[in-house]
């Protein structure tokens, strides 16, 4: 059974840095697309970032020059990298994983960042 174990999600003050990973268990973690999204309080769930199997990396606007997201293939593990946090990246976490040609779409449950004073 595939697992993705997201962890880092703590309280920070605003302009503070925090550091999430994901733990996935797949066998061919270095074919599969990762991404992270996000789901603020009381709003609907939203893409933060994707990194591909070829390492390309793409990001929404409003994170854009602030997280970078990588991967580590050996450790089965991708990382979000958040610096100069606001009060609106304050939301529960997701990791994803992704491989079109297997029809996989995984998602983790979670990890909450609160981001305030």
């Amino acid at each position: 059974q595939v697992q993705l174990v997201e962890s880092g999600g703590d309280l920070v003050q605003p302009g503070g840095s925090l550091r999430l990973s994901c733990a996935a268990s797949l066998t061919i973690f270095s074919m599969y697309t990762m991404g992270w999204y996000r789901q603020p309080p009381g709003k609907q769930r939203e893409w933060v970032a994707t990194i591909s199997d070829g390492g390309s990396t793409n990001y929404a606007d409003s994170v854009k020059g602030r997280f970078t997201i990588s991967r580590d293939n050996a450790k089965n593990t991708v990382y979000l990298q958040m610096n100069s946090l606001k009060p609106e990246d304050t939301a529960v976490y997701y990791c994803t994983a992704r491989f079109a040609r297997l029809g996989a779409d995984y998602w983790g449950q979670g990890t909450q960042v609160t981001v305030s004073s």
